[in-house]
């Protein structure tokens, strides 16, 4: 399997939390893991990034907030160039969806813990 570096945005260090389930099923598969979040803190060994930092070689984005709070991270998303972005339940964005193509990011409407569980991540 291959490691594929991605970045869970809108990261939590709450246990009912997808994001934080997802963290953990990342890190549990093998992949690298950046978490960025509104709160500091860990899971599963990753540190929750308060702060935008420059990313490099990140295969994945996937998206654990609404499409208002995803706007702030637009520039951030597209300058970070990623293969592809999922949109998770509740984070559709047909907006979002038209910048990323544009730029030749892949859309995905998915769940990342459902690609995970079924080998299709």
């Amino acid at each position: 399997m291959k490691n594929k570096k991605t970045v869970v945005l809108g990261a939590s260090t709450k246990p009912d939390r997808y994001a934080f389930i997802a963290i953990n099923k990342l890190v549990e598969k093998g992949h690298s893991v950046i978490a960025i979040g509104q709160n500091a803190g860990e899971v599963a060994g990753v540190t929750i990034r308060t702060k935008n930092i420059p990313l490099a070689n990140i295969h994945t984005v996937t998206l654990y907030l609404n499409p208002v709070r995803q706007r702030d991270y637009y520039n951030y998303i597209l300058e970070t160039k990623p293969k592809r972005v999922i949109f998770n339940p509740g984070t559709e964005n047909p907006e979002f969806y038209q910048l990323l193509k544009a730029n030749g990011i892949q859309v995905e409407v998915a769940c990342t813990l459902v690609l995970l569980a079924t080998n299709q991540y």
